[in-house]
């Protein structure tokens, strides 16, 4: 079975690789501007956009008649190539998102990306890609050193059950990183351990508690690397904002600033990553919930310790991690009340405040932790009828009997639907542009 991963590696380059890299950078970042100036021209007069490969086309009369543009040869052509067809995806996203066709959050329209106040990136869709030892090859930039060793994927490469198909450089807090795209043969295997089933349930004070079908409880603590770097992050913050801005001392504030997000970013994924990991090695079903994240961080008093644990991320990384040990992700429905519900005798508390950390059960008697309690209840779902032979389980949410679940791509499917939503390609509209 063929299946496109995802290679990250942090890079070590000379000086002169570093200008280059931000050359190809900036050219990214110019031909976007010039391709959405474009766009918007024609948009004025004939109320539509220029395609990607229209934008190309633009480009390849433009850079030989504008003496302006004599400095496009110094960079590789794909980072021009792939730009426009980054805008070209973003025009499209904006207008499915405006008809209501694109889940997710209202897109708004491609801004002007301007030096400074955006990311650095850049993509190669074609040429020499290598991997070999502590070193890559990039087109135009040549062989550049890595931090890490990249022999997890040049061993793939030697053994031609690997192919790169893109490379993504950008910049990160003062550091590049490269990202492959590569097309890897991939063995369709069982489980190690056939059977074995969890629920998880994600928490405030405890960032993942799990039940197994052996009854054993596990408890993965969250890092909190935000509330831990919090003070570090406000005394760097007042210092840049009292920097002259465009001064020399600002830039090297904001870069101090940068280094401290992206250590915070690194601790929490490093955690996920971890107990993920364990999860799905060591389980074949896990069964999770459906969380509104959206509107959980709408609390102001606990949206700062929600986006600190990551509840999204757990879920997003379960779900191709579970997938490809060979096992199942079972996602329950956001209204299922794990929480509320008795995990001994099945009576439902009819509110549960969160400052009950211990759920009492006043039918039985049952005290326990709540979060156990909640993945007890997530476990018995795991054997709810469910298909085994799907990509990440089913819908799970209570309905009529004997009505079988049906298949559900994590994320692909809001509370109360299933099924896996197609993705649309519009049409610009013929219509004036709000």
């Amino acid at each position: 079975m063929q299946a496109n991963q995802a290679y990250r590696f942090a890079l070590e380059p000379t000086p002169a690789q570093e200008r280059a890299l931000r050359s190809h950078a900036g050219a990214a970042r110019f031909a976007w501007n010039w391709g959405l100036a474009r766009c918007n021209q024609r948009y004025a007069a004939e109320r539509k956009w220029y395609s990607g490969i229209d934008l190309h086309k633009l480009w390849n009369v433009e850079k030989k008649v504008n003496p302006a543009l004599a400095w496009w040869s110094e960079n590789s052509k794909c980072a021009y190539q792939e730009a426009f067809r980054n805008l070209d995806r973003a025009l499209r996203d904006y207008v499915a998102s405006k008809n209501g066709k694109r889940k997710g959050r209202r897109l708004g329209f491609p801004a002007v990306k301007k030096r400074g106040r955006c990311r650095d990136s850049f993509r190669f869709g074609g040429g020499t890609m290598r991997a070999s030892g502590t070193t890559v090859t990039l087109p135009r930039l040549g062989t550049i050193s890595t931090h890490e060793s990249t022999r997890k994927l040049s061993r793939r490469l030697e053994n031609g059950t690997a192919r790169i198909l893109s490379a993504t450089v950008s910049r990160t807090a003062q550091r590049w990183f490269v990202s492959f795209i590569v097309e890897v043969e991939r063995e369709d295997h069982q489980h190690p351990a056939p059977g074995s089933a969890i629920g998880v349930d994600l928490g405030v004070k405890t960032l993942i508690t799990g039940v197994d079908n052996a009854s054993r409880i596990l408890a993965f603590g969250g890092p909190k690397p935000l509330r831990a770097g919090l003070r570090n992050l406000r005394r760097a913050s007042r210092a840049h904002s009292r920097k002259t801005l465009g001064s020399a001392n600002r830039r090297k504030h904001a870069a101090t600033l940068a280094r401290i997000h992206a250590r915070v970013a690194n601790v929490r994924a490093d955690a996920l990553h971890k107990a993920t990991t364990d999860l799905a090695r060591r389980y074949e079903t896990v069964v999770v919930e459906d969380l509104n994240v959206t509107g959980m961080v709408r609390n102001r008093r606990l949206a700062r310790v929600i986006s600190d644990q990551g509840f999204a991320e757990v879920r997003r990384l379960l779900g191709y991690k579970v997938t490809k040990n060979g096992g199942r992700l079972m996602v329950a429905d956001r209204w299922y009340p794990s929480s509320k519900t008795c995990s001994a005798c099945g009576e439902r508390k009819s509110s549960l405040t969160l400052a009950e950390r211990l759920y009492r059960c006043e039918n039985c008697g049952l005290v326990e932790d709540r979060d156990v309690n909640a993945a007890r209840n997530l476990l018995k779902l795991a054997a709810s009828g469910a298909e085994s032979l799907n990509a990440c389980g089913a819908q799970v949410r209570p309905g009529l009997a004997g009505h079988r679940a049906l298949k559900q791509e994590p994320g692909t499917a809001q509370a109360g639907q299933t099924g896996t939503v197609a993705r649309q390609r519009a049409t610009p509209p013929r219509t004036a542009r709000p």
